[in-house]
């Protein structure tokens, strides 16, 4: 074994393997952390298998806390920081696809290597004696750069249904190719992944956007029908044509768009669904004979806000890409007021301003064609929103110089609805004239509109 490996395993994981050894059993390091570590990455966890069920474990070591001890899984706090160590194990079958209805633990570590799901991560290594186990040929497909299942992958995807998006996301995050036979192995296994927790497919839909080209595994869900079960509305782009502004189909521009978007895997999502509504609303225009999509984003945020409601994002990351595919249509012009600029920054939001304009770059950047004029207005407007900033312009309520209490005050009437259209109908006139944003004259002008309104002091 290439001396690179043993020098690389970290001090605490050969520890725990020695002390495993010395009570009379041995370790090896499995899973994602070694293969991770075999393709020169930089691992995020180590996993260790072991000989020893979790009742020796508990021997072998002070600190266990038994995680999963009826898979056979503890965790291990050793110097601080928590290492799971697994019992080798075989499975029973699987009659909801998603969990063994049983484990048997064994004493064989090419046993436990054969439950495992792909090649690549049913490799073992002892950092004792520098021995690399694999017995499935994963390193051969680390070399092809290739995905393929241990075994029948019609076995495998129907033990367990989320291994089909595994699959995806692996594609994506570990730059591979699917292997045919492998992925020919998917659809057979769909009624498993409609199983599967809606939980569980939003965790790695957002793992597989840390991948420099979320794209590769879309492009695999949509191929084998994974998307259909996921997402069908995002299976309506395919083929959908855009009008003459772009090279692409929408299903095109939506890959693009989500691979160009840099600020997370949340803003990913937004990338991925921006355009989520278009299908619904393209119609073909009489005048131009061109394709239009008419208030798609709009639609579109009604769309994502259900879909992700339905995979359960949190609340703020919701919210977030909602307003984002809202939003998304900048149709910014040089010609723009400064008052315009001020009523684009309360309209989309303060807080949501840098990833607007990184999702309309990333936009602009995934039409396909020459884009130098947008991306240079785009660069203009966020110039142009930085010096409105400066300037400490009010851009929503809470900037005002009077308060509810100041207008209740003032004008002798009652909390109520009319105190917020008080501040907002203020709060216009500031958007227009940033000096006007004094108390004497906010109140003054609170006067007028009240009269406007037709309600009078305890209206």
């Amino acid at each position: 074994m290439s001396p690179h490996l043993a020098a690389s395993i970290p001090a605490p994981v050969g520890e725990l393997c020695d002390q495993l050894r010395r009570a009379g059993y041995r370790a090896w390091l499995v899973g994602g952390g070694l293969r991770d570590l075999l393709m020169q990455r930089s691992p995020k966890d180590w996993d260790l298998a072991t000989d020893a069920t979790p009742p020796e474990m508990k021997k072998v070591f002070r600190r266990v806390i038994p995680t999963g001890i009826a898979h056979g899984t503890v965790t291990v706090l050793h110097r601080g920081e928590p290492y799971e160590v697994t019992t080798l194990r075989g499975e029973g079958a699987y009659s909801d696809g998603r969990r063994p209805d049983s484990v048997y633990f064994v004493r064989n570590i090419e046993d436990d290597l054969a439950r495992r799901d792909f090649t690549v991560n049913a490799i073992a290594y002892d950092p004792l004696t520098d021995r690399l186990i694999d017995p499935f040929g994963g390193l051969q497909d680390m070399r092809a750069r290739r995905l393929r299942t241990v075994g029948s992958a019609e076995e495998r995807f129907g033990e367990d249904g989320l291994r089909v998006l595994r699959a995806a996301r692996f594609v994506a995050t570990l730059a591979f190719d699917l292997d045919p036979a492998t992925e020919a192995g998917i659809a057979p296994a769909l009624r498993s992944f409609e199983c599967v927790s809606r939980e569980r497919v939003r965790d790695e839909w957002l793992k597989a956007m840390a991948a420099e080209q979320p794209s590769r595994a879309f492009e695999v869900m949509r191929r084998t029908g994974i998307l259909t079960v996921t997402c069908p509305e995002l299976m309506k782009q395919v083929g959908c044509a855009q009008n003459r502004y772009h090279a692409y189909d929408v299903w095109g521009h939506s890959m693009a768009c989500m691979d160009a978007c840099g600020s997370g895997p949340i803003h990913r999502v937004a990338g991925l669904l921006h355009d989520i509504g278009k299908p619904q609303t393209r119609a073909l225009s009489d005048k131009t004979q061109d394709f239009t999509f008419y208030n798609h984003e709009a639609v579109g945020a009604e769309m994502a806000d259900d879909w992700l409601r339905e995979y359960r994002f949190s609340n703020d990351e919701r919210r977030r890409v909602v307003q984002l595919v809202r939003h998304h249509l900048i149709c910014y012009s040089s010609d723009w007021t400064d008052a315009a600029v001020r009523r684009f920054i309360k309209r989309v939001g303060d807080d949501h301003l840098e990833d607007l304009l990184a999702l309309g770059r990333a936009d602009v950047q995934a039409k396909g064609r020459p884009v130098e004029e947008e991306l240079r207005l785009l660069i203009e407007l966020e110039e142009r929103i930085a010096t409105v900033r400066a300037a400490g312009s009010a851009m929503g309520v809470r900037d005002l110089t009077v308060s509810g209490k100041d207008v209740i005050r003032h004008l002798n009437i009652r909390p109520g609805p009319l105190v917020g259209r008080v501040l907002d109908a203020l709060l216009e006139r500031v958007l227009d004239d940033p000096e006007l944003n004094q108390k004497e004259a906010l109140l003054e002008l609170s006067e007028k509109i009240v009269e406007r309104e037709g309600e009078g002091p305890d209206g």
